[in-house]
């Protein structure tokens, strides 16, 4: 097997409650990305995936991942670059709905348990059972109750998944105030995109505060050492989308099993063999 060289993380670790979407730490503002260039390095490191994809099925891993983060932060763009070139049988990604009634009388975890990686999976979460924390709580649809037991049993809850062989990574992806809004923005203006604001997203503006009070103390109960959160600055989207796959290909140490290139069998001819009236089909009729 040929060792891969495990990817070096730039810069130093931050712990999550250290940092505000609302005042972002004092920096030179950052060049945006050339697509080129962009381009060139996320092939990099979609190839470098499927080498980890290999390694996950080769060794069994149980690997899950949480994207959280303000609305139209950019999770779902990562997500959709890190699956993209992956074998979705290996890698699948989960984003839940609405509770139904059935799943409201549950134990709260219980459906999120559902969709846990069986071994050789990587379980991408577009959002997670951090929607109580988040969500639930900002906008009332669960108790003070279920919210205070939520933050106590989470960190216990991760710590099982830890102990069960589950390798969890969490990020949480900031956004400033004035590059939401921007987001929403484009996202009116253009009909393909329209479909991603919902009530909740526009709710979310008028609860800008509010929101960062409930990201604070989800952070105080659950940046754990056995799963702390990684946070990404998403300004730019592009540097986001790059940072976070190098960053998640840093923390698996992976081999290179890529199989050597094969030769294809020539294709025997059956003489015998008629097949049927081209007529016979029905195709697809060629607007373009």
């Amino acid at each position: 097997m040929k060792k891969n060289k495990k990817i070096k993380e730039k810069g130093t670790e931050e712990s999550g409650h250290q940092l505000n979407e609302s005042s972002p730490p004092d920096k030179p503002k950052m060049k945006k990305l050339k697509k080129k260039f962009y381009y060139r390095e996320l092939k990099k490191l979609q190839i470098e995936l499927v080498k980890l994809q290999e390694w996950i099925k080769y060794k069994g891993l149980k690997v899950v991942v949480i994207f959280e983060g303000r609305d139209a932060a950019g999770k779902g763009g990562v997500i959709k670059r890190i699956n993209q070139r992956l074998n979705p049988r290996i890698c699948r990604v989960v984003a839940l709905g609405t509770p139904t009634e059935r799943e409201k009388s549950q134990w709260y975890f219980q459906r999120y348990v559902a969709h846990l990686p069986s071994g050789g999976e990587m379980v991408l979460f577009d959002r997670s059972w951090y929607n109580r924390a988040g969500v639930e709580h900002v906008m009332g649809f669960c108790t003070d109750d279920e919210y205070s037991e939520f933050l106590r049993s989470c960190p216990e809850f991760e710590r099982m998944l830890i102990r069960s062989g589950i390798i969890l990574i969490k990020y949480w992806f900031s956004v400033s105030d004035e590059e939401q809004e921007r987001r929403f923005k484009a996202r009116i203006e253009d009909p393909t995109k329209r479909w991603k604001l919902s009530p909740m997203d526009l709710a979310s503006r008028e609860k800008w505060v509010e929101y960062s009070e409930a990201k604070d103390e989800m952070f105080k109960y659950t940046d754990i050492k056995q799963a702390p959160w990684y946070v990404v600055q998403a300004d730019n989207k592009r540097k986001a989308r790059l940072n976070c796959i190098h960053h998640l290909l840093s923390l698996i140490p992976y081999e290179d099993l890529t199989p050597e290139p094969i030769e294809l069998p020539p294709r025997k001819d059956r003489k015998a063999y008629v097949r049927p009236p081209i007529t016979d089909q029905t195709f697809v009729p060629e607007v373009y």
